[in-house]
């Protein structure tokens, strides 16, 4: 039974992806990172702005200006980055490649849907006792992930200055 699940969840993830295409995956998923750092790198300064507002809530918390500002940016470069994604997609579909575009989709949607399984099942390994029933220990692909769950985390620790300040 959890087999079919993560067959389900990686068949899935490769479907979506040979659907939009490689371009469209990549772009999107480098939209998710810009709005990241253009969120945590610009809040503060539309955090000052917002101190302009008429709200009381907004003028004396600074953690709420702050959480609006890294909000509203977050979103805004979603939007332009999806914006930009579009007009790239449309780009590909009019030059031909789109068959080329979306089988190279489909390899991303196949690795982005053994991390997604993976990382569901280091949370459930983690935080539940999920590892202790029987559907776990029959199960012919959990072992598989073992690897990858692994190999992440070495590469976590010897790369991330973070975790080895803390040692």
């Amino acid at each position: 039974m959890v087999d079919i699940i993560v067959i389900g969840l990686i068949a899935f993830s490769i479907l979506v992806s040979l659907w939009r295409g490689f371009i469209s995956e990549v772009l999107s998923l480098a939209g998710w990172v810009v709005a990241f750092f253009v969120a945590s790198g610009f809040y503060p300064y539309l955090s000052s702005y917002l101190t302009q507002v008429n709200s009381v809530y907004l003028q004396n918390s600074e953690y709420l200006r702050n959480g609006v500002a890294a909000a509203v940016l977050f979103i805004l470069t979603l939007i332009v980055c999806g914006i930009i994604t579009a007009l790239l997609s449309k780009l590909i579909d009019t030059t031909g490649l789109s068959a080329t575009d979306r089988v190279l989709g489909g390899a991303f949607g196949a690795l982005r849907g053994i991390l997604i399984v993976a990382a569901i099942l280091f949370f459930l390994d983690t935080f539940s006792s999920a590892s202790q029933t029987e559907l776990w220990k029959e199960s012919q692909l959990i072992p598989h992930f073992d690897f990858i769950v692994k190999w992440f985390f070495e590469q976590l620790q010897a790369n991330s200055s973070f975790l080895n300040s803390t040692k």
